[in-house]
């Protein structure tokens, strides 16, 4: 299966925008990434081990979060994750 990269974290995945990993579920394919690129883990993972708050995950286009079964998801070869870090700022608009 494919894990795609976003840009601010290609510099953790020896600058890769895609990792090809071998698993049954998405929590097992995060922890191949991340065994394979160990950087990554302090950017996805808390200190207690939780995928950040703000770091989302999607298996093909439905957030990990929201599916039933989380991160024990099953997967397919054919499947895709994609990690989509959460974007903060914005500027102030005076009238």
């Amino acid at each position: 299966m494919q894990i795609h990269i976003p840009t601010p974290l290609r510099v953790y995945s020896g600058k890769q925008n895609t990792v090809n990993v071998h698993a049954s579920t998405v929590g097992e394919a995060l922890d191949a990434l991340v065994s394979e690129h160990p950087e990554l883990k302090k950017h996805l993972y808390s200190e207690e081990g939780k995928l950040r708050s703000f770091v989302n995950v999607y298996l093909n286009d439905e957030d990990i979060r929201y599916l039933p079964e989380k991160d024990a998801t099953k997967i397919g070869d054919s499947d895709a994750l994609s990690i989509i870090p959460s974007i903060a700022g914005g500027c102030l608009f005076y009238s």
